[in-house]
């Protein structure tokens, strides 16, 4: 079985990486859906894979305390992509997944991949109970409410075991869950659970640091979800000292695009057009050779909200097949807070 997976693998990996490199997100998708406004999202449905599409990922970030009084944060990301469309079975089945998951601290960022074809038990996503694994590494809901999750993953220098609680409503981005990303209109289905309190262990080394926190998971499919022109993004997630949460991505190139979603501590949304998001780099890190903006001024004007974001760690790089900056945050200024910044195409 090992050996068949990394044949596999072995073939695949030039045409994922020429489909699905962030330039590639743009390539046309002949044959799969593509979002369309007034689609309902439906749980629990929705949780689980949307073969029609090319493209989507389940994904979360936490800001976590460790016991020792050190900040920490974590990443679990899958990605799905499909090589062409319709569905297959066992080893004819067509869809590649892809693994990310990083610890980070103020001195240290490690992270991991692991990459499977699904079909044959090596990764894949259920809805009900909620449930996206891939090799040993495991995001699952203990019930089909999703109130309760637990997420799991290893790399050479890191672990981590976190218990999720679900403490507000799930999110619909966008014009109720429909998330325009270019004037052009390529979009996604998109939503977000930002109300996840979290309580479990983290180990660097071996050297185990029990904590708490709290996290944000985000769920997109698509199958085109940049317009040509558009090289990456910088996405911001927010948790603010108010108890309000706030989402906000920019999307660079000729046609540059921001939107975001203001979320009430009840979970009641405001979507944020892109005259009203002001994102302007502070300062610049190098990283690989690349300079990378890691500190912003962020700026909300309808709701007032005027901060400063400051990297936990700068050197917060995935240096992954398709490699990106993502890490923890924290906030000041008109409101003070944490997040998580990502930020891809650099």
């Amino acid at each position: 079985m090992k050996g068949k997976k990394l044949a596999f693998l072995g073939l695949l990996l030039p045409a994922l990486a020429q489909a699905q490199g962030y330039g590639g997100l743009s390539s046309p998708a002949p044959g799969f859906d593509a979002p369309k406004p007034g689609t309902p999202i439906v749980f629990p449905k929705d949780h689980g894979p949307h073969p029609t599409f090319r493209t989507e990922w389940w994904y979360l970030t936490a800001n976590l305390q460790g016991a020792d009084g050190a900040t920490y944060g974590v990443q679990w990301t899958l990605f799905r992509h499909a090589l062409e469309p319709g569905a297959g079975a066992g080893w004819g089945d067509r869809n590649v997944f892809m693994g990310h998951a990083a610890a980070t601290s103020a001195t240290r960022h490690e992270f991991a991949q692991t990459m499977a074809r699904g079909g044959v038990g090596q990764a894949g996503v259920a809805a009900a109970p909620f449930l996206a694994f891939i090799d040993d590494w495991a995001f699952e809901a203990k019930d089909d409410g999703f109130t309760q999750a637990r997420v799991t993953a290893r790399g050479p220098h890191f672990s981590y075991n976190l218990d999720l609680t679900r403490q507000g409503p799930f999110v619909l981005q966008g014009d109720v869950g429909f998330s325009l990303k270019a004037s052009t209109g390529q979009a996604s289905h998109y939503y977000s659970a930002p109300f996840l309190s979290v309580d479990g262990a983290l180990s660097f080394d071996g050297r185990e640091i029990k904590v708490t926190g709290r996290a944000w998971m985000d769920r997109e499919w698509s199958s085109q979800s940049l317009a040509p022109d558009q090289k990456g993004w910088d996405w911001f997630s927010l948790h603010l000292a108010s108890g309000e949460k706030v989402m906000v991505y920019r999307f660079r190139g000729a046609d540059t695009h921001c939107s975001g979603n203001w979320i009430a501590a009840d979970g009641t949304t405001r979507l944020l057009a892109d005259e009203d998001i002001s994102l302007t780099p502070r300062a610049e890190t190098a990283i690989n050779g690349k300079s990378v903006p890691t500190r912003w001024r962020l700026q909300v004007k309808s709701h007032g909200l005027d901060v400063e974001t400051s990297p936990l760690n700068p050197k917060s790089w995935m240096g992954t097949t398709f490699s990106y900056w993502e890490g923890p945050i924290s906030i000041a200024g008109s409101q003070s807070g944490e997040g998580y910044l990502e930020m891809t195409g650099y």
